[in-house]
């Protein structure tokens, strides 16, 4: 039986509006208004059961591009934590949010009933799309990592998986509700999954993923040092328009 409050997230009916509301409506829309790049999909090759998801964020069109980029069997249940005092405030901003990124709310303080519910969801399956930020970096720079999206990797046993968003601050500044014109390119860089090391405290995971977020994007590639998966790479990734 689902924990309380999560049933949503199980929901057939509401699983099916999300594929139409994400991949019928919401990505071709993307495809129209930017020229979209993923690298990295092998990467999640062996990936199942809940993850953590974490980005930087510099524009609202972070989470649009992850809903819509990754394949999707990763984001058929995926749930993204959406900033309570933003997307909840009103019905009209609520209804569109829920239906179209199968949000829940968090509350930035660090109350309200929002709380624990990315490890309820986590419990029951269902993974999380949270940006550690907290908020959107308004020069571009990504800015220091909050713990918790590594902290529930450490208290739930689960993986995070590390994605670096390029150029969606240029396509989509703070302050603009629509992308700027003339389709500008934002790319999505999908890091190897991470894991917590036996013993690793939460602040240790949370610098490793920070770090590893950072040299992706300042090497602007999905596959960085150390990583032995990517190492074998050869540079011919999958680097192309979303089409899958």
């Amino acid at each position: 039986m689902s924990a309380p409050g999560v049933g949503r997230y199980h929901a057939r009916w509401h699983r099916w509006a999300r594929f139409v509301a994400q991949r019928l409506v919401l990505r071709p829309v993307v495809r129209a208004i930017t020229t979209t790049t993923v690298k990295g999909r092998d990467n999640l090759e062996g990936l199942s059961g809940p993850f953590v998801l974490v980005a930087n964020h510099t524009s609202h069109l972070d989470a649009t591009l992850l809903v819509t980029g990754l394949p999707r069997r990763f984001t058929r249940h995926l749930a993204v934590a959406a900033a309570a005092d933003y997307f909840y405030k009103q019905w009209w901003i609520k209804a569109p949010t829920s239906l179209f990124f199968n949000s829940y709310p968090v509350h930035r303080t660090g109350g309200g009933r929002g709380r624990g519910m990315s490890a309820r969801l986590l419990s029951q399956g269902v993974p999380v799309l949270i940006f550690p930020e907290g908020t959107r970096s308004r020069d571009g720079q990504m800015q220091r990592f909050k713990p918790g999206a590594a902290a529930l990797c450490v208290t739930q046993g689960v993986p995070c998986v590390p994605v670096a968003l390029l150029g969606t601050r240029e396509a989509m500044p703070v302050g603009r509700s629509w992308p700027v014109p003339g389709r500008p390119p934002v790319t999505m860089l999908i890091g190897r999954p991470m894991r917590p090391g036996p013993g690793e405290k939460a602040t240790e995971f949370n610098r490793r993923v920070e770090a590893r977020i950072s040299t992706m994007l300042t090497m602007q590639t999905p596959y960085v040092v150390g990583d032995a998966h990517g190492q074998a790479r050869t540079g011919n990734d999958d680097s192309q328009e979303a089409a899958s």
